[in-house]
């Protein structure tokens, strides 16, 4: 072994190697002590709040209308039924309205409650005990008077879904069982339907036939006629 070979195998065993060790070790302590943040895959904006900011109730109503936001952006999203939302779907304003609760008034509720909580160094105390001027409600109050408008709106719209679904399987159920119940009367109809049909076609020969003898006076016979 040359000796700057041997130079480099030192270089990487003790210096490469620890300071590697050292990183990877920072990266894992800071990653385990840093503060759990929200995750709501309805609601991305949301992502970079610490879930130990909010109040229980908070996160409560944030999780439920995750949850149904979710659901409510594929009933009314996806309108041709692919399983996918994209170009080919049909824009609704139920569903203009339901992104736009999703991604703006949620996270700005939000937004301002945070605020409201951290105007004291008292962990929140201002935002949860100090009524708002002109109401009968704290910050944390209103937040969750906002969030429990939302939850009832998407709880509504779930609910219309479900009766909106359900009356067209009881159509669907009516229309087979009349088509099928009748099967006799079906067979019925498609023979005087084509019975119908036969007599007029024989009817419209008849009339073209008497027609071409009136008009010439004679009957036709092939070798009168010329191409």
């Amino acid at each position: 072994m040359t000796q700057v070979t041997a130079m480099l195998v030192m270089f990487v065993l003790y210096g490469v190697l620890p300071a590697a060790g050292l990183y990877l070790g920072y990266r894992g302590i800071k990653k385990v002590t840093a503060p759990k943040m929200l995750e709501y895959k309805a609601m991305p904006q949301l992502g970079y709040i610490p879930e130990k900011s909010l109040p229980v109730e908070v996160k409560t109503a944030l999780d439920q209308i995750n949850e149904k936001g979710e659901k409510l952006r594929v009933i009314y999203g996806d309108t041709n039924n692919d399983g996918k939302i994209d170009d080919k779907d049909t824009v609704t304003e139920t569903y203009i309205m339901i992104q736009n609760l999703m991604d703006r008034h949620v996270p700005l509720a939000v937004v301002d409650y945070r605020r409201l909580h951290d105007l004291d160094g008292r962990d929140g105390a201002l935002a949860d005990t100090t009524k708002i001027k002109h109401s009968n409600v704290t910050g944390k109050e209103a937040l969750l008077d906002v969030l429990s408008t939302i939850n009832t709106q998407f709880d509504d719209l779930l609910n219309a879904s479900y009766h909106q679904d359900g009356q067209k399987l009881l159509a669907t159920n009516r229309y087979l069982q009349k088509r099928f119940d009748n099967p006799a009367s079906n067979t019925e109809t498609q023979k005087l339907d084509s019975n119908v049909s036969s007599a007029r076609s024989d009817v419209s020969s008849d009339v073209d036939i008497q027609a071409i003898e009136n008009s010439t006076g004679t009957n036709v016979s092939a070798k009168d006629i010329k191409l």
